[in-house]
């Protein structure tokens, strides 16, 4: 995805260098539809310049900052040495994250998606969040919630949230489900007891998961797990209320497994 329009004074760009001559540097903002702008040798590196090419060259991706923007006359000036290693670095990873966002719109709305339909689902996602990429990420972790108040229809935004979870990597994710024990059997509060350690694991959890459950309101049990991604979270929490509802059976009681919590009153 390319934005259309011009981009501001002082904002970094990603570019690809074009053409290179003696007075400066022409660059193609990859960031902007048939956007163009020019490097001068002032501004490609500190210091006296002799030849540009000892320090760029043709089709190298660079960033830069924005020094002016004329629309009038259709130029925008940038500066190469304005950049540090830290902004360049942080820049060139935002880049890549919204090229990784733009390959998960294309499976999440389908190849024959037009450009009308993808160009509204992205405005809704990066109004929502500020890019695409943080967009899907926030899918990632909170589901459909996190596209409540869009104009997003419920087919693209479950298609959204599947494309997301499917493909987006998150430092962790915190998932979280209940499950209603009850035991009138005479092993009582014992057998529920012993149908909570089976839900904590019985050392099963992987090292990498934090698995919790705590008490919500008699019959109900909240079951809250952190790991690294969607998937190891919904599987571990799945695999602790099936535990905790065999044990209980075993016990002669009861158990049922929920994704909402159903009592009033912590």
């Amino acid at each position: 995805m390319k934005y259309s329009g011009w981009p501001d004074t002082g904002e970094l760009v990603v570019g690809k260098i074009d053409e290179i001559e003696d007075f400066g540097v022409f660059v193609d903002l990859e960031e902007y539809q048939d956007q163009r702008g020019l490097i001068h040798i002032s501004e490609v590196a500190s210091g006296w310049i002799k030849n540009v090419r000892d320090h760029v060259r043709e089709g190298q991706i660079v960033v830069c900052k924005v020094l002016d923007v004329n629309t009038e006359s259709q130029q925008i000036d940038l500066s190469l040495k304005d950049v540090n290693d830290h902004q360049r670095s942080d820049k060139i990873q935002e880049w890549k994250n919204e090229q990784k966002a733009d390959n998960w719109m294309g499976l999440a709305l389908g190849e024959d998606a037009d450009d009308e339909t993808y160009t509204a689902v992205a405005n809704e996602l990066i109004g929502a969040h500020g890019s695409l990429y943080d967009g899907f990420k926030q899918a990632a972790i909170h589901g459909e919630e996190a596209l409540e108040g869009t104009d997003l229809s419920e087919d693209e935004i479950g298609a959204l949230v599947d494309t997301a979870r499917e493909n987006v990597s998150v430092p962790y994710v915190t998932v979280t489900g209940y499950v209603d024990l009850e035991n009138a059997s005479p092993s009582g509060v014992d057998g529920i007891r012993t149908a909570l350690e089976a839900a904590e694991g019985n050392g099963e959890v992987p090292d990498e998961v934090d698995l919790e459950v705590s008490y919500v309101g008699a019959p109900e049990y909240r079951i809250n797990v952190q790991a690294p991604n969607y998937k190891t979270a919904e599987s571990q929490l799945e695999e602790s209320a099936r535990r905790a509802v065999a044990a209980i059976e075993g016990e002669g009681g009861s158990g049922e497994f929920h994704r909402e919590r159903r009592t009033d009153d912590e």
